[in-house]
């Protein structure tokens, strides 16, 4: 009855231990228990080596409750966070963590950080050896997987015991904030190729301007791409190389965005939604027309009015955009065109450039989109975008092999027949149109802009 009680109490004592303290037997454990058992099956042959054998079992109890003794402490570590508190979505972001030692012997630990839903961290896992009083180091990369606000919550450490037949899990609160925004290496990019006057490498092209309605705006070195007309002769005599000059628009124009955020835009491409790629390609433009004097603002709707920021210059308005949009999300709920171009006109009278990002899969939007950009058309100009479905045009290129490989092209073709109706039907409307795929929009969309500016259509 006695060793029942023994076998029943080893069990409950552990599940306690796990329970109060997180502390969990090693597989170093299981073998070492496991060599008495073995060796109690020499009692087959006789009892003539109990006592030695008890000695022995008493022996492995002893050595493990020494060890469990050797556990460190809640106390014997801290753990600090180090990040940036804005990342840049699916870009990599860096992550430090900090392991301070304050006992006087060496650990063997592992670390794992508390990782969002969502985002991955490479490595996931470190498996550290930490000296006695001593700071130890690490970093990851936590690669975003959607927009929004996210919590880091705490950092979780494993120790083992000196003999590494226990181990305990421990805790430590690191809160923190991370704000995922949009991707914004191509503005760096953008910039840095723009100080350079090479932004033909991002495949924006330079529009020339008509008419004269154009202002001096700085002398700069001299292009391949450049006009020879506008070469001043003096500068570049002076400055001993060819120099031009560079032009603006005298007067500052506003361009708004509507940014559609039903369910038309939840489809996924290349592992973000049509959203995250319309806001990608939004904020590019942006940052290009409010580098030239522009004035930008954003309407994001669904079947409600979901968030609004007027236009203005400047780049401050470009902070205002960034966060303005990152916790914007694609829902299945049915757009209301109709009441996000009913509350433009109220609250935008003046004449403005309206880019209209979104999908149309059927007959029902694109009325409703057709019929809004029309009557736009008598106070602004309105540019509508629509997102292309790689499906849809995929099936429409495989080579039929069978039955239904033909149905689903001829379906295809149809689809992608119908929507060539629907641009047609924008333009003769007089509402300007692009028709790209998600991951291919900012680079049209820009130059489209660049050629409306240097057309003075606005």
């Amino acid at each position: 009855m006695n060793a029942w009680a023994l076998v029943l109490l080893v069990p409950l004592g552990l599940l306690g231990l796990a329970w109060a303290r997180q502390i969990y037997p090693a597989r170093g454990l299981v073998a070492w228990a496991l060599l008495p058992a073995l060796l109690s099956l020499g009692l087959v042959a006789g009892d003539f080596y109990l006592p030695w054998l008890l000695a022995f079992d008493g022996i492995v109890v002893a050595s493990m409750l020494a060890d469990l003794a050797s556990l460190p402490w809640r106390s014997a570590l801290s753990c600090e966070r180090e990040c940036a508190r804005i990342a840049s979505l699916r870009a990599p972001h860096a992550v430090s963590l900090a392991i301070v030692n304050h006992t006087k012997r060496a650990l063997s630990v592992r670390v794992r950080d508390d990782v969002p839903d969502g985002c991955r961290a490479t490595p996931s896992e470190f498996e550290l050896r930490l000296h006695a009083r001593s700071r130890t180091t690490t970093s990851y990369e936590l690669r975003p997987g959607g927009r929004g606000a996210f919590r880091l919550g705490a950092i979780h450490v494993r120790v083992r015991s000196r003999l590494g037949l226990w181990q305990r899990f421990l805790s430590y609160s690191a809160p923190q904030e991370l704000h995922v925004y949009p991707d914004m290496r191509q503005l760096r990019e953008y910039a840095l190729l723009a100080r350079h006057d090479r932004i033909s490498l991002l495949g924006m092209r330079r529009t020339r301007r008509i008419g004269q309605d154009n202002e001096f705006e700085r002398l700069r070195d001299y292009t391949l791409d450049d006009n020879y007309k506008h070469i001043d002769w003096r500068s570049t005599a002076r400055r001993g190389k060819l120099t031009v000059k560079d032009f603006q628009a005298n007067q500052s124009q506003r361009v708004i965005f509507l940014v559609d955020c039903g369910r038309m835009m939840t489809l996924a491409c290349q592992g973000m939604t049509l959203l995250d790629h319309a806001f990608n390609s939004m904020l590019m433009m942006s940052y290009v027309a409010l580098e030239r004097g522009d004035s930008v603002g954003m309407l994001c709707f669904a079947d409600q009015i979901m968030r609004y920021l007027p236009p203005r210059g400047g780049m401050r308005q470009m902070n205002r955009l960034l966060h303005g949009s990152f916790d914007q999300f694609a829902s299945m709920a049915e757009s209301r065109y109709d009441e996000a171009f009913v509350y433009l006109q109220a609250h935008s009278p003046k004449r403005a450039l309206v880019v209209l990002l979104t999908n149309v899969i059927d007959d029902v939007n694109a009325r409703q989109v057709k019929r809004q950009l029309a009557v736009l058309t008598k106070r602004h100009l309105p540019l509508g975008v629509l997102l292309r479905d790689h499906r849809v045009f995929n099936a429409a290129t495989v080579d039929p092999s069978d039955e239904t490989t033909v149905y689903r092209a001829a379906a295809a073709h149809e689809i992608i027949s119908w929507r060539s109706g629907v641009l047609a039907d924008l333009e003769r409307s007089g509402v300007l149109s692009l028709d790209v795929f998600p991951e291919q929009l900012t680079v049209p969309l820009v130059n489209r802009y660049l050629e409306i500016k240097a057309r003075h259509l606005l």
